[in-house]
């Protein structure tokens, strides 16, 4: 995207959607089901459209009703937090059930949604959308480079940067060096750091296939351990925008404050 507008959530329109199983309302995502890569996504003003090859596709509004009827909240967890959510309704629930197997319900972001980011670096006013933890994820492109030397010098293909699914991807800084923010400045909005982001079985997973092999992490794992929890393996940086309005562009300097 050339540009994205910021709310109190994150980027307008990023995950504000989730997809639940019908029973107990806990999300679903590619660590438990690869497939989910092969759902395509896009946006218009009004409208989500979900795709798939040989699946076609539906449209779900991108709102919901400014007076939601009672019978259409559904309660949902991710992780630890559990809220109110929109249900989207039957045409978007079967067509996930469909593809993805199982009893499923699309939701959304309504009215009654509140999430409070448990971050530790969260302050009072940080808030979450459907996200793990956080609503910004920055990755340089100098950390991708060199875990891309690293494999293709083991025989290994290089990977895309979508495998590691960040929000921000940062241009002109050493190696890592996200690792070291504390606080920067994005054109005008400023963003805290929430810590790094240990990965999991997602970034093993082709994003075109939904083939599912044994790296990054393999590699990851032998030079970027967390030096508390040695189980985790960091790559990129999480962050919180305290500046809750504004625009982020394309080509925005990026300043550590």
């Amino acid at each position: 995207m050339p540009s994205a507008e910021l709310d109190d959530h994150g980027f307008v329109g990023d995950r504000r959607f989730m997809v639940v199983t019908e029973a107990e309302g806990l999300f679903l995502t590619q660590r438990a089901h690869p497939r989910m890569a092969l759902i395509e996504t896009s946006l218009t003003a009004d409208t989500l459209i979900l795709s798939a090859a040989k699946h076609g596709s539906v449209s779900v509004p991108r709102a919901s009703s400014p007076t939601p009827h009672a019978s259409l909240q559904r309660r949902v967890t991710v992780w630890k937090s559990t809220t109110s959510a929109d249900d989207c309704g039957d045409e978007p629930a079967e067509w996930l059930s469909d593809f993805l197997g199982g009893s499923l319900r699309l939701v959304r972001m309504g009215g009654t949604y509140q999430r409070l980011n448990l971050k530790r670096a969260a302050q009072a006013g940080d808030v979450v959308t459907f996200a793990d933890s956080c609503p910004f994820l920055a990755v340089s492109e100098a950390s991708l480079a060199d875990l891309n030397g690293r494999l293709v010098a083991k025989h290994e293909p290089a990977l895309p940067m979508n495998r590691f699914r960040p929000n921000l991807v940062i241009a002109g800084c050493a190696p890592y060096g996200e690792d070291e923010w504390t606080k920067v400045r994005i054109g005008d909005a400023v963003f805290r750091s929430a810590g790094p982001c240990s990965r999991c079985p997602i970034t093993t997973t082709n994003q075109e296939t939904a083939e599912r092999g044994k790296e990054p992490l393999r590699t990851l794992a032998t030079y970027r351990r967390d030096p508390v929890d040695t189980t985790d393996v960091n790559f990129g940086t999480n962050l919180i925008h305290e500046t809750k309005r504004g625009t982020v562009r394309v080509g925005d300097a990026v300043g550590i404050i």
